[in-house]
C-alpha cells in the first residue's frame, strides 16, 4: 500500500516537474518565439501553408477565427464519415472487419470530432486499420484545434482589440507539430519498447499454455494510443481501452499514460502566464484548479484502497483494496487516480472499470465530469475555467460597488450573458 502512494505522488509530482518548462515552451510557439524545434518544423509547416493557399500571416478577427474552426471540423467530419462507411472495402483491412452503419459512423465521427471519443463499437472487431489511423487523426485534429482556440484566447486576453488576434490555422498548424506530434512520438516509442504493438499485419496466432489455439488483435496501437492520452481524448484502440494487456502492459506504461492525460492541460496554464508576462496568475490559477483536484482525487484513493465493505462482510480479506473491475498490474490506487484524471479532464480513457468503484468514488468521478475545468481537456479545460474566472469577477464587483474588471476589460451585462450561456451549456 506504501508502494501504491509512493507511486502516485511520483506520477503528480513528475506531471509538475514536466509541465512547468513544457508551458514555457507553449508559451513561446503562441508568441512566435524561437525555439530549438522550428529548424525540423518550420519546412512542415510551410508545405502545409503551400499546399492550402494559406498565409500564415493574415491577421484575423474572431468571426474569421469561428469560420476556421468549423470548415477544419466539417471537411474532416465528411472524411471520416466516407472512410467509416466504407472500410469493407477500402485498404489497410487485413482482418476482414465490416463498415460501419451509417448511423453508427456518423455517431463516431461526430464523437472524435468534439473530442468526446463516445464509442458504440468494440475497437479490435469495429474498425479496419485505416478506420483506427483516420480516428487517430482526428485525435489530432481535435486536440490541436482545442489548443489554437486556447491561443486565441490567450492572445485576447493579452491586447485590447478583437479585430487582430493572430491566424486560425497558424496557431492549428504549430499546435499540431509542435506539440502534439513530438510529445506523440516520445510516448508511442516508450510503448512500443514496453510491448504495445505497431504493425499493420493481421491477427497473430497464439497458442495458449492449455494448448488453444486463438487469434489475438493488433495493429497500430502505440501511435493511437499516445494521442489519444496526450490529447485527452480518450477513445481506446481496443475495446477495454487501456485495461487491455497490449494498450497498457506493465507499471511503466501506466505512469507514462497517466503522466499524458494531464501534461498538456497544466502545461497550458503555465503557457497563459508566459504569454501575459503574468507568473502570478498562471500560478493562482493553478493553485485553484490543484485544490479542487485534491477534493476529488484524495478520497476517491482512500475509498478505493480501504475496500468494499459489503465484501468485507463475506469474510473476504480485501489487503489489495477494493479490486472488482482492477487490473492486478495497477492496484486499487493507480486505477482511482487515472479515474480522477481521466474524468476531471474529460479524456474518458479507463483503465479501470469505474461502474466497479465504491459509491463515493463513483460520486467523485462524475463531479470532476461535471466541472470539467480542474485542469479539464487541452484547451478547453483552461476555457470553462475562464468562465467561472469571469463569473466570481462579476460577482465580486457588484459585491464591492465596483465595475468589475479582469486584466483591464470590463465585465458587463453582454459578457455575462456569454458566460451563463458557456456555463449552461458546458455543466447542464
Amino acid at each position: 500500500m506504501n508502494n501504491e502512494l509512493a507511486g502516485i505522488i511520483f506520477m503528480y509530482a513528475l506531471s509538475i516537474l514536466l509541465a512547468i518548462p513544457l508551458g514555457r515552451y507553449i508559451g513561446k510557439i503562441f508568441s512566435y518565439e524561437a525555439t530549438w524545434l522550428d529548424k525540423i518544423f518550420n519546412p512542415v509547416d510551410n508545405i502545409f501553408y503551400k499546399l492550402s493557399g494559406i498565409d500564415p500571416s493574415r491577421k484575423m478577427n474572431w468571426k474569421e477565427h469561428l469560420v476556421a474552426l468549423l470548415t477544419i471540423n466539417l471537411v474532416w467530419f465528411l472524411i471520416c464519415m466516407l472512410v467509416l462507411t466504407n472500410m469493407s472495402w477500402l485498404p489497410l483491412n487485413p482482418d476482414s472487419n465490416p463498415s460501419m452503419s451509417g448511423d453508427l459512423a456518423f455517431n463516431t465521427a461526430v464523437s472524435f470530432v468534439t473530442n468526446t471519443n463516445l464509442q458504440h463499437y468494440s475497437g479490435e472487431t469495429g474498425l479496419s486499420y485505416l478506420g483506427q489511423l483516420t480516428l487517430m487523426l482526428w485525435q489530432f485534429i481535435s486536440a490541436g484545434c482545442g489548443i489554437a482556440i486556447a491561443a486565441v484566447v490567450f492572445q485576447l486576453m493579452k491586447t485590447k482589440t478583437t479585430e487582430s488576434i493572430g491566424n486560425f490555422y497558424s496557431f492549428f498548424i504549430r499546435s499540431t507539430t509542435r506539440i502534439l506530434l513530438p510529445l506523440s512520438f516520445i510516448v508511442a516509442l516508450i510503448l512500443i519498447f514496453n510491448g504495445t504493438p505497431m504493425t499493420f499485419e493481421g491477427k497473430a496466432h497464439m497458442t495458449t499454455i492449455e494448448g488453444d489455439s486463438i487469434q489475438v488483435s493488433r495493429g497500430p496501437v502505440a501511435g493511437f494510443v499516445a494521442i489519444k492520452q496526450l490529447g485527452t481524448n480518450g477513445g481506446g484502440f481496443f475495446g477495454t481501452n487501456s485495461a487491455h494487456p497490449l494498450e497498457n502492459p506493465n507499471y511503466l506504461t501506466n505512469i507514462v499514460e497517466t503522466i499524458s492525460i494531464v501534461l498538456i492541460p497544466i502545461s497550458l496554464v503555465f503557457a497563459l502566464g508566459y504569454v501575459l508576462k503574468k507568473k502570478h496568475l498562471s500560478w493562482m490559477i493553478f493553485s485553484t484548479m490543484t485544490l479542487g483536484f485534491l477534493c476529488l482525487l484524495l478520497p476517491t484513493i482512500y475509498y478505493e484502497m480501504q475496500g468494499n465493505p459489503n465484501i468485507d462482510h463475506l469474510g473476504i480479506a480485501q489487503s489489495a483494496g477494493s479490486m472488482e473491475g482492477k487490473e492486478i498490474r495497477f492496484g486499487a490506487g493507480a486505477s482511482a487516480y487515472w479515474a480522477i484524471q481521466t474524468t476531471c479532464t474529460s479524456n474518458g480513457s479507463v483503465n479501470a472499470m469505474h461502474d466497479s468503484m465504491t459509491p463515493l468514488s463513483g460520486m467523485f468521478t462524475m463531479t470532476g465530469m461535471m466541472i470539467n475545468s480542474f485542469y479539464g481537456g487541452v484547451g478547453v479545460g483552461f476555457l470553462n475555467f475562464y468562465v467561472f474566472i469571469i463569473l466570481a469577477v462579476f460577482i465580486s464587483g457588484l459585491m464591492v460597488g465596483r465595475t468589475p474588471e479582469f486584466l483591464g476589460k470590463k465585465i458587463e451585462a453582454r459578457e455575462m450573458k456569454i458566460a451563463m450561456i458557456m456555463a449552461f451549456c458546458t455543466h447542464c
